[in-house]
């Protein structure tokens, strides 16, 4: 069975997203091609900030590991999941009676059984048409005070009754002209979009788990060497 590099595995709950609040199993795995110049994991790619100590590890080993916290849901994200064939995970997961959502940028093909997807698409690389279908919800990371609208644009023929998550981008999650743009759309266009938050952070309740890594946030400073 093939193994997967893996950045992290840690028990937390789901802070974002229809599942909020729910407990969680995290697998967070190595290796983004996608390359978000705000990205908040740049541990999982960035040559600057990549750990000395990631590891390759069995679906079968995070599998038990998972199933020990008796979560809710298993959360596999990265970087970007879906560079690695998931099957083998996934079964490994539902055979222990496991829920396995995936969180993912949506721009490679998904290999693996999931329950439920989340799609966060990226102008760095545009998420895939099968990906945008398949999608149970959508999160936009709002940048800037027109990303609602142009993302919008880009993918409205998907947006149908899928739940569509806005986002500020952490690094401006307290820009008056981010969180206007977010509060105003909601307002002007309700269901299915819904302003959101990363609320796992004001708790900082990952890093209760000693096995979570403080991720690196380059908030979209080019000076930082992306």
């Amino acid at each position: 069975m093939k193994q997967l590099p893996i950045h992290e595995s840690f028990f937390t709950w789901q802070g974002e997203g229809v599942h909020m609040g729910r407990s969680a199993f995290f697998i967070r795995t190595f290796g983004c091609p996608v390359k978000c110049p705000w990205c908040d994991s740049a541990g999982t790619w960035h040559p600057d900030y990549i750990p000395k100590d990631i590891e390759r590890q069995s679906p079968i080993e995070l599998a038990e590991m998972s199933v020990k916290h008796n979560p809710d849901c298993v959360v596999i994200t990265g970087g970007e999941p879906a560079i690695h064939d998931l099957t083998s995970l996934t079964t490994a997961l539902h055979e222990r009676g496991l829920k396995v959502h995936l969180e993912t940028s949506g721009a490679f093909p998904l290999q693996g059984d999931f329950d439920w997807v989340t799609v966060s698409p990226k102008w760095q690389k545009m998420p895939l048409e099968e990906n945008l279908r398949r999608a149970d919800e959508i999160k936009i990371i709002v940048e800037s005070d027109n990303s609602i609208d142009r993302w919008n644009q880009a993918i409205h023929k998907f947006i149908t009754t899928t739940h569509v998550w806005l986002h500020p981008e952490w690094s401006q999650r307290d820009d008056p002209s981010i969180l206007r743009s977010i509060t105003e759309w909601a307002k002007a266009h309700g269901s299915p979009f819904r302003p959101g938050y990363q609320l796992h952070k004001l708790y900082h309740a990952d890093l209760l788990d000693s096995r979570s890594r403080s991720n690196v946030p380059l908030g979209g400073n080019q000076k930082l060497g992306f």
